[in-house]
């Protein structure tokens, strides 16, 4: 049965109206939608928590908001503002304390480089070169202090926005928090709406897949850091804080924090500080690598085991995208496709067929 040609023109109508309310609304959304993301995801992984504050407060929604968004503020933001512009100083008295020691020329070898397998003798004869002519060596750190500056503004940059971001996304928390019953309801209705019987099974998917990634890669990565600026405060290693911080960075990848801590141990071998080098190279190998050994996997067993290159493109890929809050957003969005399309990639299962039917 066709429709008469007005009914027609007012379906259409209605459609254009629909699709450009909707685009509408995504172009406003489009600046905020990390800052959301961001809020969705810390709001699910402390939901429990809340709960927690809500019925000590006697079931107030707004004041146990409130309290959490407070509390993410104290915990999140403040030491991420702070931390931001102590790495602005200890990068810039690191960059003066590197000019002023090659000023002075740089020193001879130690005997141990040349006894490096493979690569020991061009590095020493390399570094022979450079001790013994200081033009050269002034035109080599020219070539690197203004790309290593370019770079250190970047990450300056790029930690600032993440401040923003995130003191952006715990004001949006607090609604999440306020509303977070009604919006996951609405949510539970509209899954079932588009994905039938199998919402149920998606919801618990996303639900452990987040809780795995941000308790076990973030939780592990902010423990590691923590750790690794115990042990070079111990260890007298200068910019801790920045070092603890790229820690943190690298602890998104496998195998990233022993190239800073490792480093550091080679610093404090170089300064002829042998008992401190060891002390470091067993800190970071007991106490920062341990953490990653055997915290990680039994947090993350809990939600989703994600491979290391989705880890690595996560985070990278996170960074690029989002900017610093990328660094947790990429693995976990990430994570969750995973998850799901491992879940709908898996067979079916096959009906079992009642007793005594031999058919």
């Amino acid at each position: 049965m066709k429709l008469p040609m007005e009914k027609r023109v007012e379906q259409i109508a209605q459609i254009a109206a629909v699709a450009l309310l909707v685009v509408g609304s995504l172009l406003v959304l489009q600046p905020f939608v990390t800052a959301l993301l961001s809020a969705a995801i810390v709001c699910f992984a402390t939901w429990p928590v809340y709960r927690k504050i809500e019925s000590v407060l006697g079931g107030r929604r707004g004041v146990a908001a409130l309290t959490m968004t407070l509390l993410l503020i104290l915990v999140i933001v403040l030491p991420l503002t702070l931390l931001a512009f102590t790495l602005a100083d200890d990068a810039a008295d690191i960059t003066e304390q590197v000019r002023e020691y090659f000023a002075q020329g740089l020193p001879p070898p130690p005997d141990w480089i040349a006894g490096i397998p493979l690569v020991g003798e061009n590095i020493d004869l390399y570094w022979r070169e450079m001790a013994a002519s200081k033009e050269k060596l002034a035109e080599t750190l020219k070539k690197l202090v203004q790309p290593a500056q370019q770079g250190a503004l970047k990450a300056g940059l790029i930690l600032g926005e993440g401040v923003l971001q995130l003191s952006l996304a715990t004001f949006i928390g607090f609604f999440f928090y306020r509303d977070g019953a009604a919006l996951v309801e609405a949510a539970r209705v509209a899954l079932k709406r588009v994905a039938g019987d199998l919402a149920p099974g998606l919801l618990l998917t996303v639900g452990g897949t987040i809780n795995g990634v941000v308790y076990g890669i973030i939780g592990t990565a902010i423990a590691q850091g923590v750790a690794a600026v115990i042990g070079f405060l111990i260890a007298g290693v200068p910019g801790a804080l920045l070092l603890g911080f790229l820690t943190f960075l690298l602890a998104m990848v496998p195998v990233g924090p022993p190239l800073i801590w490792g480093a550091a141990a080679a610093w404090l071998a170089y300064q002829d500080q042998i008992g401190w080098a060891v002390f470091m190279a067993a800190w970071g190998f007991f106490v920062v690598s341990g953490i990653d050994n055997v915290i990680k996997p039994l947090i993350i067993s809990r939600g989703s085991s994600l491979p290391f290159v989705l880890v690595f493109l996560g985070v990278f890929g996170g960074v690029i995208v989002f900017g610093f809050v990328g660094i947790f957003l990429g693995p976990t969005l990430l994570a969750v496709g995973f998850s799901l399309a491992r879940l709908w990639t898996q067979p079916a299962a096959q009906p079992v067929p009642p007793p005594g039917n031999t058919a």
